[in-house]
């Protein structure tokens, strides 16, 4: 075997170990969530004197959805008089300005802020509403959005744990009838929470902040200056950034949020794109970071670093398929167990957000719903799907730390559809 041919084995082994860990790493989750008992959250502690609270809700042309946030929050349970409301207009366009001017001039707790200068983006926007608070329990929601009624007291609640930084609740769809691709990110998304996010919170590994639905302290953000807005991922680099400084997450999976999923195949697109965009961003500053932390212990540091490197599997594993077609043209022969191993990993580690078909019906099956595994088989042609659009990110990603280029903030279509 020449020199070529040693080189392009040994990448496409070093490629089937990083699937096999991914695939081995979902398998473990998944037994954990379904097999062993479940840390519990706070909602124990739940007091009607509650602290104050400010709800940030950044907006960028929202005027489809602008309203009805806004209502499911009025409408909450949460103490009024002790809660601070504050949608920022960020560089809208639309009717949005006119939506929020409506609802403050109804609702004393409901303070636009109107930003027309500067950045736009969600960073930026975030860290101008947070100069206008004072309160240290602070949530965030994304426009398109639909708080429960008791979601806010229920995040809230993880503040009473003094080592927690943040808090994550559970995403749910809520326009899964507007066709094929709501109904397969749904359940995506169930195996991400019900099985992934709860799994790692009661293994006491990593959960994440995922940047709506979720809360932070404000004085940790306000101390250290706020988010970078040339950061597309704030929610993965606020999570880094509280690991790395001895703080918790905590994840609530029974205070769920109802979200507008993208409805067309060209906005999810976008969508997984700039996530691995952003998470490219955040492995670059925080990779060695998790190695060296003090603060976590060495299951931890293994989780943060398969976090961190979940949007480069995507791109690795096209490596992989060059050095197996170079190696094909190059007269070399594929032992019958590498191929093996090898669809196992593609198979395993590849459905949906890497998220394989175990995780995902685990999910099903837990939360009482096992008819939607009737479109499990549909997983196999979306990975492809998924595999180009976060491999142009993770490119887009490395080409902005390369030139040192700002990214520019791609908001998310909303449609506007009432649940």
């Amino acid at each position: 075997m020449d020199l070529a041919s040693a080189a392009l084995w040994a990448w496409l082994s070093i490629v089937i170990a990083v699937m096999l860990v991914y695939a081995v790493r979902h398998l473990v989750l998944t037994l954990a969530r379904v097999g062993r008992r479940q840390r519990p959250y706070y909602h124990e502690l739940l007091d009607s004197d509650e602290p104050p609270l400010s709800v940030l809700i950044p907006m960028h042309n929202e005027g489809a959805v602008a309203d009805r946030i806004l209502s499911h929050i009025v409408c909450s349970d949460f103490p009024k008089e002790r809660l601070q409301v504050v949608p920022v207009d960020d560089h809208s366009s639309d009717s949005t300005p006119e939506s929020l001017s409506r609802f403050a001039a109804q609702h004393e707790y409901i303070q636009p802020l109107t930003r027309r200068e500067g950045l736009r983006g969600k960073p930026a926007a975030l860290n101008d509403a947070i100069e206008l608070t004072d309160n240290e329990r602070t949530l965030i929601f994304d426009a398109d959005y639909l708080p429960s009624g008791e979601l806010m007291r229920g995040l809230s609640a993880a503040f009473t744990d003094p080592e927690v930084g943040a808090v994550m609740g559970r995403v749910v769809p809520h326009n899964t009838d507007a066709g094929l691709l709501a109904r397969l990110l749904d359940l995506e998304r169930s195996a991400g929470y019900q099985i992934d996010q709860q799994a790692r919170y009661s293994l006491d590994l990593l959960p994440q902040y995922g940047g709506t639905a979720a809360g932070f302290r404000r004085s940790i953000v306000h101390g250290w200056g706020g988010f970078d807005p040339r950061v597309l991922a704030e929610d993965t680099d606020l999570t880094f950034q509280l690991y790395l400084r001895g703080w918790q997450v905590a994840y609530a999976n029974w205070a769920e949020c109802y979200e507008e999923v993208p409805s067309t195949w060209d906005g999810r697109f976008r969508q997984l794109r700039r996530w691995a965009r952003g998470h490219t961003q955040v492995l670059a500053r925080r990779w060695l970071a998790v190695i060296v932390s003090p603060y976590l212990n060495g299951w931890q540091k293994l989780d943060g670093l398969l976090v961190l490197g979940i949007y480069l599997v995507p791109p690795l594993l096209l490596t992989g398929l060059v050095a197996n077609t170079l190696l094909f043209l190059n007269g070399s022969t594929l032992i019958a167990g590498t191929v093996v191993v090898s669809m196992f990993a593609v198979g395993y580690s590849a459905f949906g957000n890497f998220a394989p078909f175990y995780q995902v019906g685990a999910a099903g099956v837990l939360d009482g719903s096992g008819e939607r595994l009737l479109l499990l088989p549909l997983f196999f042609f979306m990975y492809f799907f998924n595999s180009l659009a976060v491999t142009l990110g993770v490119l887009d990603g490395m080409v902005d730390l390369a030139r040192r280029r700002a990214p520019t903030w791609d908001k998310t279509r909303r449609q506007g559809d009432a649940p």
